[in-house]
C-alpha cells in the first residue's frame, strides 16, 4: 500500500466516524430534518423490496451505523471500496437532508448550510475516487475484459488445431 493511501484512508475515515458516533449515540435532533427525505426514500425503497423501518430515529441510527462500518473499513484498508461506496451512498441523504440551503431564510444559516453542503460534496468526491481505487491492481472491469480476451485467444487457437487435425 502506497504512503498516501495509508495516511489519506484514516484520515478519510476520521471525520466521517466523528460525526456518525455522535448521530448514532443521539439521533433525536437529526430526526426532525432527516424526515421529509426519509418519507420520499422509505416507500420508494419497500417497492423495490428492501426492509427499510419506517421510524425516522431508526433510519438515522441505520445511516449513522452505515457510516461507522463504512469508515472502518476504509480507514483499516479492510474493503475500503466498498466502505467508500456505502458512505458515500449514505451522505448523499444526509446532505440533503441536514444542509438544505436552499430552504434557509436566515443569512448566517444559508451561508453556514451552503459551506456544509459543498463540504459533503467534496467529500462524496473523494470517497468515490476511493471506491474506484484499486490500489494499483487490476480492477474487476479490467480483469473480465482479459478473460474475455483470453477465451477468444484460446477459442481462435483451438479451431485452428481442431482444422488441422481434420486436414
Amino acid at each position: 500500500m502506497s504512503l498516501s493511501r495509508l495516511v489519506a484512508r484514516p484520515l478519510i475515515a476520521s471525520g466521517i466516524l466523528y460525526g456518525a458516533q455522535g448521530v448514532l449515540r443521539n439521533p433525536a435532533p437529526v430526526a426532525p430534518k432527516a424526515a421529509p427525505v426519509t418519507d420520499k426514500i422509505v416507500p420508494a425503497a419497500q417497492r423495490a423490496g428492501l426492509p427499510l423501518p419506517e421510524d425516522t430515529v431508526q433510519l438515522v441510527r441505520l445511516n449513522a451505523a452505515a457510516q461507522i462500518v463504512g469508515a472502518l473499513a476504509i480507514g483499516t484498508g479492510r474493503a475500503p471500496r466498498l466502505g467508500a461506496a456505502i458512505v458515500a451512498a449514505s451522505l448523499v441523504p444526509t446532505t440533503i437532508a441536514g444542509h438544505a440551503f436552499w430552504a434557509e431564510s436566515d443569512p448566517a444559516a444559508k451561508k453556514t448550510h451552503t459551506l456544509q453542503f459543498f463540504k459533503n460534496l467534496t467529500m462524496i468526491g473523494s470517497l468515490i475516487v476511493v471506491a474506484g481505487d484499486t490500489d494499483g491492481k487490476p480492477g474487476v472491469a479490467w480483469r473480465t475484459r482479459r478473460a474475455a480476451k483470453d477465451a477468444q485467444r484460446e477459442a481462435k487457437h483451438l479451431r485452428t488445431v481442431a482444422k488441422a487435425k481434420v486436414s
